[in-house]
């Protein structure tokens, strides 16, 4: 059973840090770029950020770049996300996705329909 669990969320104020992690276990995603979503009740869910197989490229959104950071350790089977300087906008919940196609990182890796495999989501709440 392939399981992608994510951890790291919590409370923190604003201008905080908190680093998000992502275990998947089931089958290895050494060869699929990953990524990370969020999402606000009452609002679809929002790409934040991507990295491919390798790591070799990384996509950010523009609401997040250079504050969120995100990294992939293969040998772990787990995919990162540094948030710093947090602000109360960036609360949400943050879920953790695969891309199902191996090696791919095209113009989709910022669309959730391209992801195949969720994870259940983790709660960051940033207070102002």
């Amino acid at each position: 059973q392939v399981q992608l669990v994510e951890s790291g969320g919590g409370l923190v104020q604003t201008g905080g840090s908190l680093r998000l992690s992502c275990a998947a276990s089931g089958r290895t995603f050494s060869r699929n770029a990953m990524g990370w979503f969020r999402q606000v009740p009452g609002k679809e869910r929002e790409f934040v950020a991507a990295i491919s197989w390798r790591g070799g490229s990384i996509y950010t959104a523009d609401s997040v770049k250079g504050r969120f950071t995100i990294s992939r350790d293969n040998a772990k089977n787990t995919v990162y996300l540094q948030m710093n300087s947090l602000k109360p906008e960036d609360t949400a919940v943050y879920y953790c996705a695969a891309v199902g196609r191996t090696y791919y990182s095209g113009a989709s890796i910022y669309t959730e329909d391209e992801y195949d495999y969720w994870g259940q989501g983790t709660q960051v709440t940033v207070s102002s």
